[in-house]
């Protein structure tokens, strides 16, 4: 999977919480949704990025090898995602092409060619993704509503033959999407509760 552009997700009242999209929450909350995505224990450190005025911009410098983007404002899916600071030139070339109106497969298409051209950088070595969806961000817990996380692993130009994995997905059943390009990656799909 290639990086998605994620949504806004509007006000929305569980249980008395205000579960909200990025742009209508503060800095300090969007940083407390986006480090959920990462490992607990690399969360304190992890560089975030977030949204003002429909714009990425960086809420917290970190110092460790992880950037967590918070929600994007705007799509229909809450998610906020986590992943090595290596694969920032390739993310961000997605925010940007995604914010002139290119998407989907054009879009997938459009990143991997720049790299096979040597226009974008993609690390050769494997780097890990992790993406947390859910229903929205309770601002008063602090957690995301009906959390679900998942794994990418890019392997660039990976094939089902140099790595032994299939390319047909499942639920705890790793795979191989997007063999043989330079956005090959190891999709880890856990049980969902």
């Amino acid at each position: 999977m290639i990086s998605r552009t994620l949504p806004l997700v509007l006000a929305v009242f569980l249980t008395g919480a205000a579960l909200v999209g990025a742009e209508a929450i503060s800095p300090e909350d969007q940083i407390a949704e986006a480090i959920l995505a990462a490992p607990e224990g690399s969360r304190d450190d992890a560089t975030v990025l977030g949204w003002k005025d429909g714009k990425v911009v960086t809420l917290r410098e970190g110092s460790n090898e992880l950037v967590c983007l918070a929600h994007t404002p705007g799509a229909p899916r809450y998610s906020v995602a986590c992943y090595h600071k290596d694969l920032e030139p390739f993310m961000a070339r997605g925010r940007e092409l995604s914010a002139d109106g290119i998407t989907g497969q054009v879009r997938a298409e459009t990143r991997l060619k720049e790299v096979d051209e040597g226009k974008l950088e993609m690390p050769r070595a494997p780097r890990t993704l992790y993406v947390l969806h859910g229903s929205g961000f309770d601002t008063d817990t602090k957690e995301v509503e009906e959390s679900y996380l998942r794994w990418v692993i890019y392997v660039p130009y990976a094939t089902p033959e140099s790595t032994g994995l299939g390319t047909k997905g499942g639920e705890s059943l790793p795979w191989l999407m997007g063999e043989g390009t330079a956005g090959a990656h190891i999709m880890i799909n856990p049980p969902r509760p």
